[in-house]
């Protein structure tokens, strides 16, 4: 049997499949914070659609990411300034978990941030995503100290490329 192999494209963050990956992102991310499965009338569309336009060139980039011709992650990459640039909206969707995609999505952002101009990435999460702050860590990211707040942000995190 043939190994899957991921494969991370840049994707216009309006097309269907980025559209459902970045709903299925929200729903993880709210859904833990409130404890329990989100209903359809409880996504926004302005929490769904917000800064989207950044995260095109030449601001920006979102890419898409498919194991096995299927979609099953994203992320975005959006410049701050001349050095800096965001991640955001990073998810590996739970089927395609442990397949060695999270690892590539992060080389995919920092490769997409590069080619922007950035010299330095930075990104903000929540202390109960533990998944997430181990494969910054795990990647080089360290703690800094906060460059933006919200209600949803309680830690920080940047890398040098």
């Amino acid at each position: 049997m043939a190994r899957m192999t991921w494969i991370f494209t840049p994707e216009s963050v309006d097309t269907p499949d980025a559209t459902a990956l970045r709903r299925d992102y929200f729903g993880d991310v709210a859904g833990r914070y409130y404890g329990r499965v989100l209903g359809e009338d409880e996504y926004d569309e302005e929490m769904l659609n917000e800064g989207l336009e950044l995260l095109a060139p030449p601001a920006g980039q979102f890419l898409v990411g498919r194991h096995g011709g299927k979609p099953a992650a994203c992320g975005g990459v959006l410049l701050l300034d001349a050095e800096r640039a965001e991640l955001t909206r990073v998810f590996i969707r739970p089927a395609f978990r442990g397949t060695g995609g999270a690892d590539l999505l992060l080389r995919g952002l920092e490769d997409a941030a590069r080619a922007l101009g950035a010299r330095r990435t930075v990104l903000n999460t929540r202390l109960d995503l533990v998944e997430a702050r181990a494969l910054y860590t795990r990647n080089g990211y360290a703690e800094i100290p906060a460059y933006c707040t919200g209600p949803y942000m309680e830690i920080w995190y940047g890398k040098e490329l």
